[in-house]
């Protein structure tokens, strides 16, 4: 095994370079016991935070990476807030009309929407220190990946633990995830999805198009960053 010294300013240039963060700006602590690298601290946003975990997954002599990154600041997140914000973007998006919702307060179960004998899923929402854990089960992987992403638009959200379980069982695939994008952006009303193209290949996503700001190219890159599975955004969208 290389010097472990070594071995961590490696990771730390991998981060650097790699992933364009500087260090200087983000503590990301960086730990490392024999061939896995452990990551904390605070990051400014999802594609930071992804590409930080790539980064120092691909250096030679890394065999395994334990992501404890959270998203935006080290203020104490007010977990009950997000919990009902994350709750009602499942209660009003019609992907999930037909689904059972609760939420976990206080270690008891309370129901939020019985969707009865019919339901076409089951969702419980948990929030802990800023990190939303979803439990249950749902009908496509679109949906598990739509959930999550919801999950990450919620104010105080720095973390999201999908556990939800897709049944009947579905094989994934670049398709899937582009199917997934499209049901996100349509979802976002701060993109317009009809003028962005979604191209995918090995799990890198590339974004093509043109809409009308910065702010919503960068919003479509997000988007994109926040779905599980997806290793690389290449964003390609051209502000009109």
């Amino acid at each position: 095994m290389p010097d472990k010294n070594a071995l961590l300013k490696r990771v730390q240039a991998a981060i650097e370079h790699g992933a364009r963060i500087d260090l200087q700006d983000f503590a990301i602590d960086i730990k490392l016991s024999a061939e896995t690298v452990t990551l904390a601290g605070s990051i400014a946003d999802i594609g930071a935070k992804r590409r930080a975990v790539s980064a120092a997954a691909s250096v030679a002599g890394i065999s395994a990476v334990v992501d404890r990154l959270r998203v935006g600041t080290d203020q104490p997140p007010v977990d009950g807030a997000t919990r009902d914000a994350v709750c009602a973007w499942l209660l009003r998006e019609v992907e999930f009309q037909n689904c059972s919702v609760y939420a976990r307060v206080k270690g008891q179960r309370e129901t939020l929407r019985n969707a009865g004998p019919d339901t076409a899923g089951t969702i419980e929402v948990s929030v802990s220190d800023g990190i939303v854990t979803l439990h249950g089960e749902v009908i496509s992987l679109s949906h598990q990946r739509l959930a999550g992403v919801l999950a990450w638009w919620s104010r105080g959200c720095r973390e999201v633990v999908n556990d939800l379980a897709v049944l009947p069982p579905e094989d994934d695939n670049d398709d899937e995830i582009i199917e997934a994008l499209r049901l996100v952006l349509e979802a976002d009303a701060n993109v317009h999805a009809a003028q962005i193209k979604v191209k995918c290949h090995n799990r890198q996503v590339t974004l093509e198009g043109r809409v009308p700001s910065q702010g919503e190219r960068t919003r479509a890159e997000m988007d994109a960053w926040y779905l599980l599975g997806v290793g690389e955004v290449i964003n390609r969208i051209e502000v009109a």
